[in-house]
């Protein structure tokens, strides 16, 4: 896992497999999950707490070809 700054915020990142481009909006709704013992909580509840801060979150790939969770906005906040 990899945690750095940006010009407006910082970003955290791994070197797994990814998250498919289709389904990077998809991974932060409640109740979204891979497993079928998940409860697809985990990224939502984080987007909760980015949103109540005033932040923006997007998911992209990260420089290894893992996900990449890049909060946006904490400069100005």
């Amino acid at each position: 896992m990899r945690v750095g700054r940006t010009r407006d915020g910082f970003y955290v990142e791994d070197t797994g497999p990814g998250i498919p481009e289709n389904e990077r909006d998809d991974v932060l709704d409640s109740g979204y999950t891979t497993k079928r013992e998940g409860t697809g909580f985990g990224l939502a509840i984080v987007k909760r707490i980015v949103e109540a801060h005033g932040w923006e979150i997007y998911v992209t790939e990260g420089s290894d070809g893992g996900a990449r969770f890049e909060i946006i906005g904490v400069a100005q906040s």
